[in-house]
């Protein structure tokens, strides 16, 4: 990972508004992969004290398309598709993304979401998604 590109990643994370006001975190990123965390908040939470899936799902869109920004450049989600494998219980959440095939103008990108609880982590859910290559006029 180069320092250059971390930098530039989260300039843009930083550009996002929803993504600061979460609390979001860039904490790797290189072409081919990414990797985003989020602390979390009783506001994050639903009513079982677990992260909300929303939260999940935001973080798996996110991570997906900045794997897929990182060969393509500035781009969109297409679709994506996530499935959640246990309550995300913990203090923090991570997302870690990285493209399973890159074509001009799309990439297939897979992102794992994991719970971490007192430094231990669990795969909560899991998200494939198509990402879309932005082009002059879009």
């Amino acid at each position: 990972m180069t320092d250059d590109m971390l930098a530039f990643g989260r300039g843009v994370l930083e550009s996002q508004p929803f993504s600061v006001l979460l609390g979001t975190e860039l904490t790797a990123f290189e072409k081919g992969m990414a990797e985003l965390a989020l602390d979390l908040k009783p506001e994050h939470r639903q009513q079982h004290g677990y992260a909300h899936g929303g939260i999940i799902s935001y973080l798996a869109d996110n991570a997906l398309t900045f794997a897929g920004g990182s060969v393509m450049g500035d781009c969109l989600t297409l679709e994506y598709k996530i499935n959640y494998l246990r309550p995300a219980v913990g203090e923090r959440l991570v997302a870690r993304a990285r493209t399973a095939g890159v074509g001009r103008s799309q990439a297939v990108c897979t992102c794992d979401i994991y719970a971490l609880k007192r430094g231990v982590e669990k795969l909560c859910a899991t998200a494939q998604g198509t990402i879309w290559k932005l082009s002059k006029g879009d």
